[in-house]
């Protein structure tokens, strides 16, 4: 079986590392908010190239804190797209704010910057662009239309872990920046574990408060936090997987290359990497007219492709008519019916690489 994704394959490729360094974790008799926890934000700092790095429980949790250190809530609207994980919009949604959601480029999945600006008004406090599928929104352009409107930016960049625009990393743009650490990810532990990175010492100081009760010093609550803290064991097993990380990207750029030189371009879109943009695969998203049947003849040959995201969240029953879209979704709505996302992650063989291509082309 080929699989979209496969941790477990990640996971045996450092093994002894990964059990080496929960043994540590668990005969240092400190298992929440210890050393490990304090390297890994260092070191994850310093690898995106920010001031600050908070360790948080999940993706979803830091993209609620950010909102909450920016004091978005009740009344106010933030501008994101919905073809994304739902976490994006459920966040948002979390702190009592409304989510306005605007169209993306069919070509490259992300949003369209040209739509941002009609939907801007007195409410907007944020843009929350998501680098999906491992590569840049035009996040110079964002980051503009945020200077001139005085909002603020925060970057979702839960699926391009290592990524950059113009050689400088993805989540160092934006006031803050928030990333997933799920299993699947670039950058993945085993269960779940987030991260945040900022320039900011007033964002910073205010996150770490409220990912524990809001305490300044222990069972004093400043602030109405909750518990939002990264176990020390996630934390060693992403540590090693950081200093693997660049060269994991690397083994996903080589896959994609291969699809890209291979697959027959007449029968499929493939994907469209933007200038100045260095691209990491978290996923090959490739579209296609005939998709479902497709995935059934993949499958039935052991090769399990996704699909990320077969229903934007606009159209979802927990959102529908729920949340404030822009008149037209029409791209939103067209590629959830022709995208297919092939196995793509460092471990995937030449082998496997070569059989996937070959179903594709025959198909």
């Amino acid at each position: 079986m080929i699989y979209t994704a496969n941790p477990n394959a990640q996971f045996n490729s450092y093994k002894k590392k990964i059990e080496k360094s929960i043994s540590k974790v668990l005969n240092s008799k400190k298992y929440i908010l210890g050393n490990e926890v304090k390297n890994l934000e260092k070191e994850f700092s310093q690898y995106i190239g920010t001031k600050f790095a908070i360790g948080v429980a999940n993706g979803t949790d830091a993209l609620e804190l950010a909102l909450k250190a920016l004091n978005i809530g009740m009344g106010d609207e933030v501008i994101t797209v919905a073809h994304t994980a739902v976490a994006t919009v459920s966040a948002i949604k979390s702190v009592g704010a409304d989510p306005v959601i605007v169209d993306i480029n069919p070509d490259t999945y992300t949003i369209d910057y040209n739509q941002i600006k009609k939907n801007i008004n007195k409410k907007t406090k944020a843009i929350i662009p998501v680098h999906i599928y491992g590569q840049s929104v035009e996040i110079d352009k964002i980051q503009k239309i945020c200077k001139q409107n005085n909002i603020f930016l925060i970057e979702d960049v839960s699926q391009a872990h290592g990524a950059k625009f113009k050689k400088k990393k993805l989540g160092s743009f934006g006031d803050i920046a928030c990333f997933s650490c799920y299993p699947t990810k670039n950058l993945g532990a085993i269960g779940d574990a987030g991260l945040i990175t900022t320039n900011s010492n007033k964002y910073y100081t205010k996150i770490k408060m409220l990912r524990e009760y809001g305490w300044t010093d222990r069972y004093i609550s400043s602030i109405n936090g909750r518990n939002s803290r990264l176990d020390e064991i996630q934390a060693s097993i992403l540590r090693i997987k950081l200093k693997n990380l660049d060269k994991d990207n690397l083994r996903r750029i080589k896959i994609a290359k291969f699809y890209n030189k291979n697959l027959d371009k007449n029968k499929y879109s493939l994907p469209l990497i933007l200038k100045n943009n260095f691209h990491v695969f978290h996923l090959f998203v490739i579209k296609t007219n005939n998709r479902n049947k497709l995935l059934k003849y993949l499958q039935s040959n052991g090769v399990f492709a996704g699909i990320h995201y077969p229903k934007p969240i606009h159209l979802q029953k927990a959102y529908y008519k729920r949340i404030k879209t822009s008149s037209n979704l029409k791209n939103t709505e067209f590629v959830c019916k022709k995208i297919l996302s092939l196995p793509i992650y460092p471990e995937l063989t030449i082998l496997d690489q070569k059989k996937i291509v070959s179903l594709l082309n025959k198909f």
